[in-house]
C-alpha cells in the first residue's frame, strides 16, 4: 500500500476488489488461487483498512460482495447445467485438471460465510 500511495497524485483513488477472510470458519483447499494453506495469504477487510490508512490513505467505499457473487455463481450453475463440459475458453485453462474442485471449495467457503469478494475504494490524502 506504501508503494502504491508513492506513485499515485494526491487525491488519486485506488480500488481493491479481492477474495478476503471475514468469518471464522475453515477454508477448504484447494481454492481458485491457492493449492493448500501455505501458499494462500488471506486477509480480513480490517487488516487491508489498516494498511491504507497508515500509507495515507482515506477509505471511501466499501463493499462486501458477498450476495453479488452468490447470485453469479447461480447464474453459472444454471448455465453450465446443460453441459458436462466446460466452456472452450476460461480461466479452468489456468487452474488446471481440478479446477471444478477449486470453485466448489471456494463457494462453498463463501456460502458459509469463512470468505467473500470484497471491494475497496480509497483516496490519497
Amino acid at each position: 500500500m506504501k508503494e502504491i500511495s508513492r506513485v499515485l497524485k494526491p487525491g488519486g483513488l485506488f480500488g481493491i476488489y479481492d477474495i478476503m477472510r471475514t468469518g471464522e470458519g475453515e477454508v477448504i483447499y484447494p481454492v481458485p488461487w491457492a493449492s493448500n494453506e501455505r501458499s494462500s495469504s488471506l486477509s480480513s477487510p480490517e487488516t487491508y483498512r489498516q494498511a491504507l490508512v497508515e500509507a495515507g490513505f482515506k477509505v471511501v467505499s466499501e463493499v462486501n460482495r458477498v450476495t453479488f457473487a452468490l447470485g453469479f455463481f447461480e447464474q453459472v450453475k444454471a448455465a453450465t447445467a446443460k453441459s458436462n463440459t466446460p466452456p472452450p475458453l476460461g480461466l479452468h485453462l489456468l487452474m488446471g485438471h481440478n479446477a471444478r474442485t477449486k470453485y466448489g471449495n471456494m463457494i462453498d467457503c463463501v456460502i458459509k460465510g469463512a470468505i467473500a469478494p470484497y471491494e475497496l475504494v480509497a483516496q490519497k490524502a
